[in-house]
Formats: structure tokens, C-alpha cells, sequence
């Protein structure tokens, strides 16, 4: 087994299309066409040689093993959102990299610490 990880997009892809069990959808919500969707999810499947989605009738189903996948992405990208979450709270709040703006970028600030 590869220890590559798949696309990130494909696993976007995948994520929206489980949720939705929909490729359509899938594809409403990232702005792509079906086709699209359709493509990325094949790109995955070839990447991790098995089915994640199975067709009955006119419905979309995930596979055991996509069913499985899914709740692990599903995770991943829930900790990924929370520390995306986490550094943009600390930005706003004026973290290490505000702090140097502030005392050596600032002209006033600057100026001050050349009399010092």
C-alpha cells in the first residue's frame, strides 16, 4: 500500500458527496458540475483501489468500506476546521505575528524603539 495520501480536493469531493449521498448536490455545494464530482470520486477510488459509492435504482449508497472512510475524513476535516478555527482566533487577537507588526512595523512604534 501506497503511503501517499490522495488528493485533498478528491477527498473534498468525497466528503460533500457522502454527506449529501449525492453528486449533484455534492456538486451545488462546491460549485463544480456533476461530471466533476463524478471524476474526482473515480480518481479516489483508482488512488485507493476500492468502490466507495454503490448505485441502487436512482439512489447513491456508500459502500462499508466508504461508509468507514467517511467517518474518518469526517473527522479529519472537523480538526481541521477547529484548528483553522483556533489560529485565526489568536490572528484576531493580535498573536506573535501581530505583535511584530505592531512594535517594528508601525512608524510610531518603529521610531520608538530606535530611541531606545
Amino acid at each position: 500500500m501506497s503511503k501517499r495520501l490522495p488528493p485533498l480536493n478528491a477527498l473534498r469531493v468525497f466528503d460533500a458527496a457522502a454527506r449529501h449521498l449525492s453528486f449533484t448536490r455534492a456538486a451545488e455545494e462546491l460549485f463544480v458540475t456533476q461530471a466533476a464530482v463524478s471524476h474526482q470520486i473515480k480518481s479516489l477510488e483508482d488512488f485507493l483501489g476500492l468502490k466507495l459509492f454503490r448505485r441502487r435504482n436512482r439512489s447513491l449508497l456508500l459502500t462499508e468500506e466508504g461508509q468507514s472512510y467517511f467517518l474518518d475524513i469526517k473527522e479529519i476535516f472537523s480538526q481541521l476546521t477547529e484548528a483553522t478555527r483556533k489560529l485565526q482566533a489568536r490572528s484576531a487577537k493580535g498573536g506573535a505575528d501581530g505583535e511584530f507588526t505592531t512594535q517594528f512595523c508601525h512608524p510610531v512604534a518603529g521610531a520608538q524603539a530606535l530611541q531606545l
